[in-house]
């Protein structure tokens, strides 16, 4: 089947500067000089490759963006002087977030100019945060993340996996933002702080802090921190153990965190046990579903590492949660990513060396080795 038709229930199409592609009866209307970008006479057809969704994705991105985005069009066109189309706006953002071009290159792709680009991508992202935050919820119901993070790495009444994940950027006009930026590795970043359930989606994040900061400074200024230390969150049942040891809800994370009883961290002694090596194979089974939810994000959307152009530093944290929702959107419509998570690589920050906390709260200690024990199965009833 040819990947460009025209409407069928007319002998033109409803205006002479539109073409609808739709393949397998999957409908998305764009402008001529955007639809032979997508798919070119006596080519395979591309949609998916350049746009990095689906067209039934494509199309319900444009729906729930819709309102905002045009309600602040201030008559978005085209070099030739003709008006965009939502649908074009949608493809020339999706386009923006998801290379590293310089913008110019990417408006004059698409025949427009630079601004318009910009201006586009940025009510795109503002629409995706008013209208599409609801793909970044916290489970209302914790009892299917917690069997499922079980299944995979053995660990009992676990929510989630953190991680955090550096943004790369160019550097801030303002000498004092730069230097704030500049991190351990002497590139300008932006942190991501996340966490993943087992499916990858994100169900709770927080950026915009400088590249500066350490991971538990980060921590310490999230929601899931003050909601947690208030016992508002990660307060669901508790599990009770062969020893008769209770242990609440938690979730891991690296050993850049500090250990809480809430946030479970990989032993870190160099002279550990087997039942600890063991331990920690089976934390890190799990902490990898993080892992490899960042580098998907990055893989696809590559304008939140290394493509952070300079629009306004205050925009750059809704740019970054606007691909964040992107990342949900793709796995609530099309289940991306989950089938081949075991061949996925988690190296998200590559050329960081990782960070070490030696800080252990609250008896956390005495939890993780209720747990090392549990899964060794050596706990005494």
């Amino acid at each position: 089947m040819t990947p460009i038709r025209r409407n069928k229930d007319k002998q033109k199409p409803e205006s002479d500067d539109k073409i609808e592609i739709r393949p397998a009866g999957q409908r998305v209307v764009l402008s001529r000089r955007i639809s032979m970008l997508v798919s070119p006479y006596k080519t395979l057809d591309n949609f998916q490759s350049l746009f990095k969704v689906s067209r039934t994705t494509f199309s319900y991105i444009c729906s729930i963006v819709k309102e905002f985005m045009m309600s602040r069009d201030t008559n978005s066109m085209f070099l030739d002087g003709k008006s965009m189309s939502l649908n074009d706006q949608v493809a020339i953002a999706l386009t923006r977030l998801s290379t590293v071009d310089p913008t110019s290159n990417i408006a004059s792709f698409f025949g427009t100019n630079y601004l318009t680009v910009v201006d586009i991508t940025l009510r795109f992202v503002d629409a995706l945060e008013v209208s599409g935050a609801h793909h970044i919820t916290w489970p209302p119901d914790m009892a299917p993340v917690k069997s499922s993070f079980e299944r995979s790495g053995g660990l009992p009444n676990c929510c989630g996996a953190i991680e955090t994940t550096h943004l790369k950027m160019y550097p801030p006009a303002s000498e004092r933002r730069a230097k704030l930026c500049l991190d351990r590795e002497k590139n300008h970043s932006m942190l991501l702080q996340v966490i993943v359930d087992p499916t990858m989606r994100f169900i709770d994040l927080v950026t915009g802090w400088p590249g500066s900061m350490t991971n538990n400074k980060v921590l310490k200024q999230s929601t899931i921190f003050k909601f947690t230390q208030k016992g508002e969150r990660l307060n669901g049942n508790k599990i009770e153990l062969s020893d008769g040891t209770k242990v609440g809800e938690y979730i891991v994370g690296g050993s850049s965190f500090q250990l809480l009883p809430w946030l479970i961290t990989p032993y870190q002694n160099e002279d550990l046990t087997e039942d600890q090596i063991e331990f920690n194979k089976k934390h890190l089974e799990t902490r990898l579903f993080a892992n490899r939810a960042l580098k998907k994000l990055k893989d696809v959307w590559l304008a939140v590492d290394g493509g952070l152009w300079q629009p306004d530093m205050d925009k750059l944290p809704v740019i970054v949660l606007g691909c964040c929702i992107l990342h949900n959107i793709l796995i609530d419509m099309e289940g991306d990513g989950v089938s081949d998570v075991s061949t996925m690589s988690g190296d998200h920050d590559p050329g960081y060396s990782p960070e070490k906390s030696a800080v252990v709260h609250g008896g956390a200690d005495v939890i993780r080795d209720k747990l090392c024990l549990h899964l060794a199965g050596k706990l005494v009833a």
